[in-house]
């Protein structure tokens, strides 16, 4: 199956659609071109970009709430909490807590900006 991510003029993901592959080849190759013309007699005129299931393209596969950024040709994560700060190197580009996880850490507590384990440990 082949994604794509429908975003607005400033890159955020509204939707994801998804089409069969069969359904974008072009001489029996897969089209991004063509995938994009028919979200486009899916779901209405507007930007669509292809996006990976399994985060071989754009560095990671697109959520509704992120965002495309076009300059990096990627899609970023939606920013989990306030305090936490965006890492720009290409390779990332993610959000990232302002107190590091440790192995036993396994959800944030925004209100205090630690790191908990439910673990006891």
């Amino acid at each position: 199956m082949a994604h794509f991510a429908k975003i607005d003029s400033e890159g955020k993901v509204l939707s994801i659609i998804v089409i069969d592959n069969s359904d974008i080849l072009i001489d029996g190759v897969e089209s991004e071109s063509e995938g994009i013309s028919r979200c486009q007699s899916i779901a209405g005129p507007g930007t669509y970009v292809q996006t990976s299931y399994n985060n071989t393209t754009r560095l990671r596969y697109a959520v509704v709430g992120g965002t495309y950024n076009s300059t990096t040709d990627s899609f970023v994560n939606p920013k989990p909490y306030p305090s936490w700060n965006f890492v720009s190197d290409l390779e990332i580009q993610d959000w990232e807590s302002p107190v590091p996880k440790t192995d036993t850490d396994d959800h944030w507590d925004e209100d205090n900006l630690v790191w908990l384990s439910t673990s006891g440990e």
